[in-house]
């Protein structure tokens, strides 16, 4: 009796966090410090208004950034090391960050992001907020 094993290497195909985070994301849950406050579909979302959310990443490096308000920001994106994702040269620059935001990237799938907000948020009282974004 012959058996044949057959064994290689498996290259890692996945692309790097620069290339696959580059998409427009939209807001699926939004948590402000720990309080859910927006689930897409839901019935009592205390901030409905993140159905207006976007983030939008060419594989350009430009950003189109969409807060809840429906107020948008344009400018730069680029990534510190593959968790820290910076939005920079923002104009108009939004109320107390000298026209720059960072993001911790918590998680990255195809179709999902989380992202958490480094620093408070002066439109949602100074919470940090965490954002979990989907894309289509």
């Amino acid at each position: 009796m012959l058996t044949l094993v057959a064994s290689g290497c498996k290259k890692d195909s996945k692309k790097p966090v620069s290339e696959r985070i580059a998409k427009t994301w939209t807001a699926e849950t939004v948590k402000h410090g720990t309080v859910v406050v927006y689930t897409r579909g839901g019935a009592s979302n205390t901030e409905a208004r993140y159905s207006d959310f976007r983030l939008a990443l060419s594989s350009t490096g430009t950003v189109s950034y969409t807060e809840f308000d429906k107020v948008t920001f344009n400018g730069n994106w680029a990534l510190e090391g593959e968790t820290t994702l910076v939005l920079s040269g923002l104009n108009p620059a939004p109320s107390g960050s000298n026209g720059t935001v960072r993001f911790t990237i918590n998680t990255l799938e195809d179709s999902k992001v989380v992202l958490t907000r480094l620093d408070g948020s002066l439109k949602t009282g100074n919470t940090i907020n965490q954002y979990t974004l989907s894309n289509p």
